[in-house]
């Protein structure tokens, strides 16, 4: 028997709770269902941002916000204009969550509990009378006459418009390419660097401000880099492997980078101030003490692997080994032997191509009456609540739209 609606949304993630409140807040006759395809709604919700939910970041300036997107950067310029960061505040806000910003600029539920988040998008859709309906996985999408007709592995959907904001799966973009769209292949975005070395294999949980190049490529990033138990992550990381996606994907996550642990000093300077701590400190122990904003665990280390012996004095220190040194803050060369899940918040660069969607209602340009919200389109972000602002912004002008 078939069920009848206004409108489907398929993906019971934050686009498709957001995109649902929004139609009907603004247009309360329509009856609107939420397909989701697992026995529980809204669990990249629950995880994100180590369960506080990053929801947004406060950069509140379109034109600035569109540079933390390598994919989606000039797309989603007009769409920031209609709905950016300080618009996601004032909404949340409206729906009693408040909302607070962090150092780094994320911005987190004062609660700092993803729950909020979700409990929020539930009372909504329970207010509203919109339908959610669990353990619905799509077999089939196909448009007949003015409707779209969504079968599942137990019933038939039928509604005058489709909205699909299921993020990363593969099975819908199979469905979307069977009626024409192109789907731009999938690859991890956001991941961290798997890493042996000597040089940092006793000193997890270090974390310091750093610039980072990968070798044979223009990619490069500064940032706080974290030393990990497999190697390396934190944003410096993160941001590399959000604009490096393809590249590094096609090196098979095996490449050098190269590491300025001093972050912005040049090699001439660090040389420079290195013959001058020789002389200042000629009868300290070079090993004991950091001189640089580095830690001492990490200065002794890399003062070893320069050469250098733990009680070796500054006054004895050759120019060779001042050459070593410096190369090893300045210009610290790793391999890269694979790649890990960055927490449990896997992003991935790929989806629909950008250009057969209309930005100004993210209508499908071959199809009337079908949408997308989120990750299903070929958008992802670096990490700090701006692949949350992409869903946010998608689910408005989709619900601005119908």
């Amino acid at each position: 028997m078939n069920q009848n609606f206004d409108i489907i949304i398929v993906g019971g993630g934050a686009a498709g709770f957001f995109t649902a409140i929004n139609i009907v807040e603004k247009n309360k006759n329509l009856k609107v269902a939420i397909l989701e395809r697992g026995s529980e709604v809204l669990n990249k919700v629950r995880i994100s941002g180590g369960g506080r939910c990053n929801v947004t970041h406060a950069c509140f300036e379109p034109n600035e916000l569109v540079k933390y997107y390598p994919r989606g950067e000039k797309e989603l310029r007009g769409p920031f204009h209609q709905f950016c960061s300080g618009d996601t505040v004032e909404w949340f806000e409206k729906h009693g969550v408040e909302l607070k910003i962090e150092v780094d600029g994320r911005m987190f539920p004062v609660s700092n509990s993803s729950q909020t988040i979700i409990d929020c998008f539930l009372e909504a859709t329970k207010k509203l009378g919109i339908s959610v309906i669990t353990n619905q996985s799509v077999q089939s999408i196909f448009q007949k006459d003015t409707f779209w007709k969504v079968e599942t592995q137990s019933e038939t959907y039928i509604a005058e418009k489709l909205i699909l904001a299921t993020g990363s799966n593969p099975k819908i973009w199979e469905m979307l390419q069977t009626f024409g769209h192109a789907i731009i292949n999938p690859v991890p975005s956001l991941f961290t660097f798997n890493i042996k070395d000597s040089r940092i294999k006793e000193l997890p949980g270090v974390s310091t401000l750093v610039s980072v190049k990968v070798k044979d490529t223009k990619l490069e990033t500064s940032g706080p880099l974290l030393i990990t138990h497999w190697g390396m992550s934190g944003p410096a990381i993160l941001k590399l492997s959000a604009w490096g996606a393809r590249i590094l994907n096609d090196k098979n996550y095996q490449f050098t980078i190269f590491i300025n642990w001093l972050n912005d000093l040049d090699a001439e300077t660090v040389f420079n101030t290195l013959k001058e701590l020789k002389i200042e400190n000629a009868k300290k122990a070079v090993s004991k003490k950091s001189p640089f904003e580095i830690t001492n665990r990490l200065w002794e280390s890399l003062s070893i692997a320069a050469g250098i012996e733990s009680e070796t004095k500054w006054a004895d220190l050759s120019k060779n080994q001042l050459h070593n040194l410096t190369n090893q803050l300045t210009n610290s060369t790793f391999q890269v032997n694979g790649k890990s899940t960055f927490k449990e918040e896997f992003v991935t660069a790929g989806g629909i191509d950008l250009k057969e969607i209309n930005f100004k209602t993210m209508e499908s340009k071959l199809h009337n009456n079908l949408y997308f919200a989120g990750e299903i389109v070929n958008i992802d972000a670096i990490t700090g609540g701006f692949n949350f602002q992409n869903a946010w912004t998608s689910g408005f002008i989709v619900a601005n739209a119908i």
